[in-house]
């Protein structure tokens, strides 16, 4: 099995939301929220529709969580981009509870699994003419942490946010290589 890698070109990012979205709401919603998120797939397939919307059918404004790795305890807001791809899947959702998955399988039996996950991002990866053989369930949350370095995120910052114990375990999990740090030095001739 290959390391699966960040989607760096965020044109290949769009061309999987566009390819989702035409497929599934749901498929949609969950990469979008997986990349906007950090979250591991398997806190991100637990996810209840009452984590994202209160009883009124509002909204909310966080996420709050307990991890399942780790235990831990995540409370983050959710970004615009991620609150109008939720908003839009809600609406296109009938009958649904705060206790319901928000993620379910197509038999509403629980969430989709993490094969199922997998098949999904597989495929639009495939269609968008990425490498699916680097390309998995993991590429949501490193792709979440690559882009918030290349915005300019402190490393540390980026580390705390996805649990990691030292900022060299980050940059290599986000693919973040010692010709990228290199550039740099070659580069910045001031």
């Amino acid at each position: 099995m290959e390391l699966v890698e960040p989607i760096r070109d965020i044109r290949k990012i769009e061309k999987m939301k566009k390819y989702l979205k035409a497929k599934s709401l749901r498929d949609y919603c969950l990469f979008t929220v997986g990349i906007n998120s950090g979250l591991r797939v398997s806190d991100l397939l637990n996810l209840r529709v009452g984590d994202v919307e209160d009883e009124r059918g509002k909204l909310k404004d966080r996420i709050h969580l307990t991890e399942q790795k780790t235990g831990k305890t995540k409370d983050f807001p959710i970004s615009d981009t991620a609150a109008k791809a939720l908003r839009e899947y809600l609406d296109s959702m009938n009958d649904r509870t705060t206790a319901d998955f928000l993620f379910p399988s197509r038999k509403k039996t629980g969430a989709i699994s993490r094969i199922q996950a997998w098949r999904i991002l597989n495929e639009a990866a495939e269609h968008s003419g990425l490498d699916k053989d680097a390309i998995g369930t993991h590429t949501m949350r490193k792709t979440f942490g690559y882009h918030a370095y290349k915005k300019g995120m402190d490393i540390t910052i980026i580390q705390k946010l996805l649990n990691h114990s030292s900022p060299s375990v980050t940059l290599s999990y986000i693919g973040i290589t010692r010709d990228d740090l290199d550039n740099v030095y070659l580069n910045l001739n001031l």
